[in-house]
């Protein structure tokens, strides 16, 4: 017998409601759906959830909460089931926000139904994996799959990516930083950009970053998991956010 995906959508337009409602069922699956029309009301039932749809612009009344502030607190509950947060806003710039709280992926209103299908059709299979943890997916085991190789000591070596931390562009030579320890080889900075591109993201002139192994970051630096903090050019800083949520996106397939 399929297990049943328990799904909440948490809008103050009713309209909307339904329409996400409607799109759910569209798309088939065993799921029991309920709907809220406040941040309040969510927290009041008390119920939990694997994967929630809900609004960041979403007022409430007592608490006063709204989506981001419903976020911030079933985050905070640490002995609850952490279900799988999709935000619905009518403004792009809250993505910025959604790694805050370890939001699976945002829609933008008016959400369009392939895209819909799309990132239900994942957050089903990370939920029902039981893979989310704090918001960041795990797929060591495939990305451990995926190498570079590189000319080291007069020969070829090929290098898992996700035993590299993170690149640095230093005197005309590349300093990989390793699970093992350091490594320093000729190659430009620019072209390893180019070849990673989608898994490492270039946050500065001198650094490459593995987009697997951030632990949190801020707008000006980066902290990666070997416990380097990498200095995050204010450029680069909206670039790096989308870079991230598509990464993490991505690894849930």
């Amino acid at each position: 017998m399929a297990e049943t995906i328990k799904i909440a959508v948490c809008d103050d337009e009713k309209n909307i409601r339904s329409y996400l409602v409607s799109l759910i069922k569209k798309q088939g699956g065993e799921c029991s759906i309920t709907e809220y029309a406040s941040a309040d009301a969510y927290i009041s039932d008390g119920k939990e959830y694997d994967i929630i749809f809900l609004d960041i612009e979403t007022g409430g009344s007592g608490a006063g909460l709204n989506g981001m502030g419903l976020a911030r607190h079933i985050r905070g509950m640490e002995a609850q089931k952490q279900p799988i947060i999709i935000f619905v806003t009518g403004y792009e710039k809250y993505v910025y926000d959604a790694f805050d709280v370890g939001a699976f992926q945002y829609l933008v209103k008016p959400v369009d139904e392939q895209k819909f299908a799309e990132v239900l059709g994942r957050a089903y299979r990370q939920s029902l994996s039981g893979q989310i943890l704090s918001g960041q997916i795990v797929s060591e085991a495939e990305q451990r799959k995926k190498k570079l190789v590189i000319r080291y000591g007069g020969e070829g070596k090929a290098i898992p990516l996700n035993d590299i931390y993170y690149m640095e562009s230093r005197n005309h030579n590349i300093i990989l930083y390793l699970k093992s320890g350091n490594m320093e080889y000729y190659a430009k900075i620019g072209d390893l950009e180019e070849e990673l591109m989608g898994q490492f993201y270039r946050i500065h002139r001198g650094y490459l970053i593995n987009l697997f192994h951030v632990e949190g970051y801020d707008r000006t630096e980066v902290r990666m998991a070997n416990g380097d903090k990498l200095l995050l050019s204010r450029y680069k800083y909206d670039g790096f956010v989308q870079a991230y949520m598509d990464y993490i996106s991505e690894e849930s397939l």
